[in-house]
């Protein structure tokens, strides 16, 4: 049974980016946490652009010490000088240079992070990228498949240690997965999960499989950890637009489109600016961040995982969603399959190369030096 959102009312009637729909800032605003958590430590992937940011300015404003990942230091390095003068910013901001797209720049990002903090209280795998030409990277998968997934996979099992020696009753661990509503275009594909052996590839179908792979991930976590202490969720964003991208001239707007609309076709990105429906129900990276600031932070949810969320309360099914159930809200039936989120832990772990389970204690990493 989901719960009633005390946002549904401002998510009803849409009128597009920088309308009434609750902000990040304004979820933290209203759980009272301004300058509350000063001795929380928070992680945010993918924090050169768009969600990423506003996320990280949220969990700022309740005086935690944030980290921010991307794998553009020097983008980092502005973000976070930006984001250290935000007015309502009350904690500390750190970088944490990570490609995403490299297994060991993400072993190295674990141990840097490990090295400088006992204490993880919420990680938010958010960074990702969408639609873009097929491509395999260096360590042999699919671009999507590693950098929305495996990655954040990989990563999570490094801290989750940490994760779990941090929790307390009052503030359990807390994981959250930032899917999509493209989770509709189908579950992994086991037999050819980087469309290497003759598995036709298109933009949706890998990008589809990446962000189940996020829901599962989620629900495996908080099946298996909830008893220890670590929560984990899932939930999409909604669709994130610029309010002036409409109006301007496409080569501005190539400029404009930062993290994940970058990929999309241009074609597609025509289709949606030219529907009214979809642009009212657009929100700016602001209103975007909200849903996951709630996942993470929301007393609601504080004691709760295994959801899929989206605009800022538990979601349904897709044939209850409205319409055809089909392309834009709720989630797809595959969204909750216990084996094939069993199945996909430990093929996870054997691709990445770590343990199926992790230690409970929190540890130190290596780094060669006595």
């Amino acid at each position: 049974m989901t719960s009633q959102s005390k946002y549904a009312a401002l998510f009803a009637n849409p009128k597009g980016p920088g309308d009434a729909r609750p902000t990040a800032l304004q979820i933290i605003r209203d759980e009272n946490l301004l300058g509350t958590l000063t001795d929380k430590v928070m992680l945010v992937t993918g924090c050169t652009s768009g969600l990423g940011i506003e996320t990280a300015r949220a969990f700022l404003a309740t005086g935690a010490t944030v980290w921010i990942s991307g794998r553009d230091k020097q983008k980092l390095e502005a973000v976070a000088a930006d984001l250290s003068k935000s007015a309502e910013s009350r904690g500390r901001v750190l970088t944490l240079e990570m490609d995403q797209s490299s297994l060991a720049s993400v072993r190295a990002a674990a141990d840097e992070f490990l090295l400088a903090n006992s204490r993880l209280n919420v990680l938010v795998n958010n960074g990702g990228i969408m639609a873009p030409p097929y491509q395999l990277n260096s360590d042999g998968h699919e671009s999507q498949w590693q950098v929305n997934y495996l990655s954040h996979f990989l990563l999570t099992r490094l801290l989750l240690p940490t994760l779990l020696a941090s929790s307390t009753p009052e503030l359990p661990g807390r994981v959250v997965n930032i899917s999509s509503n493209s989770h509709h275009n189908g579950p992994p594909d086991f037999s050819d999960l980087d469309f290497k052996h003759g598995r036709e590839y298109s933009p949706g179908k890998g990008y589809g499989q990446s962000k189940t792979a996020n829901i599962w991930h989620a629900n495996y976590l908080d099946r298996t950890y909830t008893s220890k202490g670590v929560h984990a969720i899932s939930l999409t964003p909604g669709g994130i637009f610029t309010g002036l991208q409409k109006y301007v001239p496409r080569e501005l707007m190539d400029k404009w489109i930062t993290g994940l609309q970058k990929y999309v076709p241009r074609e597609l990105m025509d289709k949606w600016t030219a529907d009214q429906e979809i642009m009212n129900g657009a929100m700016n990276p602001a209103q975007g961040a909200a849903t996951q600031v709630l996942a993470a932070l929301g007393q609601e949810f504080r004691h709760k995982g295994g959801l899929y969320l989206e605009n800022c309360k538990e979601s349904v099914p897709a044939e209850k969603a409205g319409g055809d159930g089909g392309t834009l809200h709720g989630y797809k039936p595959w969204a909750c399959d216990p084996d094939g989120e069993d199945r996909l832990w430990k093929v996870s772990c054997q691709l990445v190369g770590v343990k199926d389970e992790p230690s409970t204690r929190a540890t130190v990493p290596h780094t060669g030096k006595k």
